[in-house]
């Protein structure tokens, strides 16, 4: 019977999935002990039960070892502790040695067996001789691993525009491509001050709230549509989606009106019949 497996959450909002084979009776919340690279490492559980079966599990976990203890939470504020420290050291070293990248976060692993170091650059970096200074220092594996603009917005975490936790940091796994054909298939103006996150790319939402569009529109007349009302002849100049209402330019005089879909659908069945 295959084990039990729970989502683990670790510093940067990395999600990981273990299998509890001794069945350690854990909630939402636990500190637990798991298996890591050469060594053990500490998170937090984040999911477990049906909600995890339905996630995309990649890989073969490792296993769930123990609950952590009041001794494992104290080293933990001591790892932070030592990579804010960290980060100050590495960050004078990029300069001594030049390096074109941008030091991002610093994660020991619980057991201090591993250090990593995360960083952005818009090209390759050659850190070799800084790798070997930090080795040298902390006499541990040192890893320096280069992530993109959007991980560094999921491991920072913040708030979007719209006020709600950052939807990488929160809910969003697999990061897939975003065109601006998303936005101009939602009808919104492409404005790069609206249409960005706070990483700099096109926002996320508009890839997941694309299908939801998609459906509602074909209820809509597409723009440019040419219909004839009581005020004479117009073409759809918007519509809003939210409020079932389509917005009218009339022809004569420039002038924009707005009337309901339900409205809209009236004019167009009678101008079908008229046909």
């Amino acid at each position: 019977m295959t084990p039990e497996i729970v989502e683990i959450s670790f510093k940067g909002n990395k999600r990981l999935h273990y299998f509890n084979p001794n069945d350690i009776r854990v909630k939402l919340g636990d500190y637990v002990i798991v298996e890591a690279d050469k060594g053990e490492d500490l998170g937090l559980v984040s999911k477990i039960g049906r909600l995890v079966t339905l996630s995309d599990i990649k890989g073969e976990p490792k296993n769930l070892l123990r609950l952590a203890e009041d001794e494992d939470l104290d080293k933990l504020k001591e790892n932070r502790l030592k990579e804010a420290q960290a980060f100050m050291v590495c960050r004078e070293k990029i300069l001594v040695h030049n390096l074109n990248m941008k030091l991002v976060d610093v994660e020991y692993q619980y057991d201090q067996n591993k250090l990593t170091f995360y960083f952005t650059s818009d090209k390759r970096v050659d850190f070799r001789e800084l790798v070997k200074d930090l080795a040298a220092k902390y006499r541990t594996r040192i890893e320096l691993r280069q992530i993109g603009v959007r991980d560094e917005a999921r491991r920072l975490g913040g708030l979007g525009i719209c006020g709600e936790p950052l939807c990488c940091s929160s809910f969003i796994r697999e990061f897939e491509p975003i065109s601006t054909q998303y936005a101009k298939d939602q009808h919104l103006p492409l404005n790069p001050c609206k249409l960005t996150g706070v990483c700099g790319r096109l926002k996320c939402c508009l890839l997941y709230e694309n299908g939801f569009y998609e459906a509602t529109l074909k209820n809509f007349p597409p723009l440019e549509t040419e219909l004839f009302t009581n005020k004479g002849k117009a073409v759809v100049e918007k519509v809003d989606i939210f409020r079932d209402v389509v917005y009218l330019r009339y022809l004569d005089d420039d002038e924009i009106d707005c009337i309901t879909l339900q409205e809209y659908n009236r004019y167009y069945n009678k101008k079908m019949a008229q046909a």
